[in-house]
Formats: structure tokens, sequence, C-alpha cells
């Protein structure tokens, strides 16, 4: 660097232009210069020798020094000096002082010049890297324009004339094209501090990004008296947005669409003829969640709230139309509404409720050795469980029409002797299978007995044995109709044996000796 070569004026010339060029502080610069100064220093005289470099930050003038440290007892004599040679130089020395020899200046040569420019610049972009993250930190959730610098690997580079910023090819929108100076909006995702460079990463398919745009187009959004509550995508498809008025007399869904749908028409046009379905939110879910499928009349919903499912009966002709093409309309409407749902067509929803119908009747009569019209009318009362019909109050069972006390009576007694023989059975059985009190006791295992049983006679005996399990393991062992459990609760379960069984006691983040 040929610069650190000039006189002290030219210096502080020089420290002025990069600090105004790069948007930078201009001690930073200086603060460089001075490092690169030094470390030239250090291989002219020596790296085992402590030089240090310092640049007046008014006149530009170097000043270069080794420093020798005071101390009781020397470690290092090239750095270090006894406290009773110290004295001898100056009465004035104490422990810890530390003497500074200055040094004459340094007559750069190419190979210092050149690793003094290669510091400087390294410390330039340091603190021009600092400056962008500390600048874009705090602007995560906003959407910013800029310039197409460059596109590489489909990857898109963003000018803001002061910083870049950087779309991933998966976070554009799919066949959309940009070329070198085309204007692009998107949205801040993150910001994050790495040696290679700030990194503002920018998303044009997050939902957010049509949230934001919304607010821009609309102003009820902007003032608050719209909210967007929820928004799901299918980048550069399709689109739904959940939204509700914050003040009376406000129609939400009319706000966002404008005249003529001229509001949602400009948020569609930026997303490259993305359709967007605005629908009204309720805090009803049952209503809401007939608003999100939006483009098929729903004639039941069935909620299921203890395992966030909701199963949607549609008309057989209409079947196709709620579950959209390739699942998306059904897809986006479960991501709006943050519920599982699952369509059935009317014929199916009958042909299931009348085998679920004929199944607890079939439980009924032979539990209870009772005949069919007495379980159907069971049923139809609305009893699920044998359970129900031992515990329930006697008066309820003899309100039936047909039943009186005497029958409501027998009943009851039937179903508890059934019940404590099954239940001495199952002990019978574990004794007899020799399952272990804490694979019993394991959370998503109580009361499944049946899971239990078929657990336990493919040779999963103990909580130990269920840790070593694998997930498509279980499935084979305990089909669903016996756990009731999804993949992700089996998998979580198996985590929370291994768990207990302390396999992760001994873990730690630090890399294995070699």
């Amino acid at each position: 660097m040929v610069g650190l070569s000039f006189g002290s004026s030219e210096i502080i010339q020089i420290a002025d232009a990069v600090a105004r060029e790069k948007q930078i502080d201009r001690q930073s610069v200086i603060d460089a210069m001075a490092q690169a100064v030094q470390i030239a220093g250090r291989k002219k005289y020596g790296t085992e020798r402590d030089i240090r470099a310092y640049i007046d930050n008014k006149t530009g003038e170097i000043q270069l020094f080794r420093v020798i440290t005071v101390v009781e007892e020397i470690a290092d004599e090239m750095r270090e000096m006894s406290l009773s040679d110290a004295k001898r130089l100056d009465a004035t020395y104490e422990l810890g002082t530390e003497i500074k020899e200055p040094l004459p200046p340094i007559d750069f040569g190419r190979i210092a010049a050149q690793t003094a420019k290669q510091v400087i610049v390294q410390k330039v972009r340091d603190a021009e890297r600092m400056r962008q993250y500390n600048e874009y930190k705090d602007r995560v959730g906003e959407i910013i324009s800029g310039v197409v610098k460059r596109m590489e690997y489909g990857n898109v580079t963003v000018d803001f004339g002061n910083a870049e910023g950087f779309i991933r090819k998966q976070d554009l929108i799919p066949r959309e094209v940009f070329r070198t100076g085309d204007r692009i909006r998107a949205y801040i995702s993150e910001v994050s501090s790495e040696r290679a460079g700030s990194q503002v990463v920018l998303s044009r398919t997050h939902p957010e990004f049509m949230r934001k745009l919304f607010a821009m187009e609309v102003p009820e959004i902007y003032d608050g008296a719209v909210e967007i509550v929820s928004v799901a995508r299918d980048p550069g498809s399709r689109a739904k947005i959940a939204v509700r008025a914050k003040e009376f007399g406000v129609n939400p869904v009319l706000a966002c669409v404008g005249v003529r749908g001229a509001r949602v028409q400009a948020v569609v046009n930026e997303l490259q003829g993305e359709k967007v379905d605005i629908i009204e939110y309720s805090n009803d879910p049952a209503n809401y969640i007939v608003n999100a499928i939006s483009s098929a009349e729903v004639t039941k919903v069935v909620l299921d709230e203890e395992a966030n499912r909701v199963e949607v009966v549609v008309p057989d002709e209409q079947l196709s139309m709620a579950i959209g093409r390739r699942g998306q309309n059904v897809r986006l409407a479960s991501m709006l509404t943050g519920w599982s749902i699952d369509i059935l067509t009317d014929a199916e929803e009958s042909e299931r409720r009348t085998g679920e119908f004929d199944r607890l009747s079939g439980v009924f009569v032979e539990a209870l050795n009772v005949e069919e019209v007495i379980a159907h009318l069971l049923v139809t009362e609305g009893f699920t469980s044998i359970e129900e019909v031992a515990y329930v109050p006697l008066e309820d069972l003899a309100t039936i029409e047909g039943f009186d006390e005497d029958v409501a009576n027998e009943l009851r007694n039937r179903a508890r002797d059934w019940l404590e023989t099954q239940e001495k059975h199952f002990h019978d059985k574990i004794t007899a299978l020799g399952i272990s009190e804490d694979l019993l006791k394991m959370e998503g295992l109580e009361g499944k007995r049946d899971l239990i049983i078929a657990l336990a006679e493919g040779g999963i005996k103990t909580r130990e044995d269920l840790a070593d399990l694998a997930t498509d393991e279980f499935i084979e062992l305990a089909p669903k109709r016996l756990s009731g459990m999804s993949f992700h609760e089996v998998e979580s379960m198996i985590m929370k044996a291994r768990e207990l069984e302390h396999w992760f006691d001994g873990e730690t983040s630090e890399a294995p000796q070699a």
C-alpha cells in the first residue's frame, strides 16, 4: 500500500477518502493503517518482540515502538525486563510499567506494502460489514427496494445503494426472471454477521411479504382498522389471507379488495399473478375453517380439539373443488387456520358413520350380552364405551326410551362386571408377558392396553426396549388402529423414552479428540 509511505497529511486524506467512500468510521480506517504498520514492524524487527504502532488521527504522524513490560520474574526476555534492571534506567519505573522504545520509520518494500494493503483492505471490509449489519439488523420484517446487481446460479444480488442483499433461488417466486438493472422489492427475512460479509437475506416467497404488501396497498390495514390474522402461500400460484375488522362498520374483505379490485390486483401484479383468496376470520373454529375452504359448499364440520384435527364433509360432486388441484386448496386452508383438515364426501361420511355404529353396537352386544335393539339404543343415545355405561348416573340410563330403572341397573352391573373381568385379564397378561411398570406408565401408552400387549408380544416389554426401537419398527409392531398416534407422536415418545433412559447425559458440544 504505497499510500502508507506518503507524508502524514496524505495518510489523513486517504483515511478520509476511504471513510467517505465506504461510509464507515474514519477512526476505523486509521486503526487499520496503524495495524498494517504494526505488522510490517514485526516482520522487520522480529515477531518475538512486542511491536506497536500509533497514527495520530489529527496530524497523521506515524510512531513505532518496541514495548517492554516491567515484571518481577522474567519469562520472556524479548518482551519483559526485571524491576531491578528497569530501576537502573529510571527510578520511577514500577511493576507493570510498559517501557516504550521508539523505533526508526519503516521503509516499505514491495512485500511489506502488499501485506499492509491486505491488512487495511480486510479491516475496512470488517468495518463495512459491521456498519451494514448494524444498519439493517433492526429492519428485519421490512420490505426493501433495490436494483438487481447480478445473477449467479439462480440467486440474485440486490444493490440498495449503501449495501447489498441476497435472494436465494428458493426464495424467488417460481418462473419469475430478473435481469441486471431491474428494480426489485423483497422482504428482509434475516440479517447475519459473518466473516465472509454481512448478509441481508431477502425473500419474495415469505408469507410476511404478502402481509406487508397488503399493508402498503390498504390504508385500513396500515391504520389498524383491519388486521391480517394469518397468511398462507403457495408462491407464484395461490394464497389465502384471513382478515378481520378492528373497528365497527368496516368490511375487512372489501377493504382489501378495493374499488374494482384495484388493491388486491396491485398485490397480485407484484407477485407475478399469484391468485389471492381473501377470507373473513372468525373466532368460531368451525366457521373459520368453512371460510378457509371457500371454494366448496360444506355440509358438516366435526372438530377434534384435542388432536387439533377437523373433518369437513362436502357434497360428492364438490370433493375435487374442496381439495383443489394437487390438494392445494385444503393444504392452504390447513396452513391458514392451523388445523389438520380431512375432506370427506357425504357418502364417505355416511358409510363411516354406519360402520362406526355397527362396530359400537357389536361391542355392546358382546360385552353386555344384550340384544341388538338395546345395543342400537345405547349407540343412538351417544354411548361410545363400556366405561360410560358402567359409570353413568342411573337416571341417565333409565330415561332412554324403552328402559326402566331395573333395566338400567342391570346394564350398569353387567358393564362393571365386564370391566372387572377385562382388568383381571389384562393384569394376568402383563404378568405372563413380563411387562415392566415403567413401560405401563410411559407417557403416550397410558390406558392403551391393546397397544401395550401388541408391543410386548413383539418383544418390547420395558422402557429400555422402547428406547431402542426405531419409529418404523414401532409402527410395524403396533398399527395405527391400535395406537391412534401419528408418526411424529411415535417419534417424540421414543425420544422421551431415550431421555428417561439417560441416553444423552454424556453428550457434549465439544468435538471429539483425535
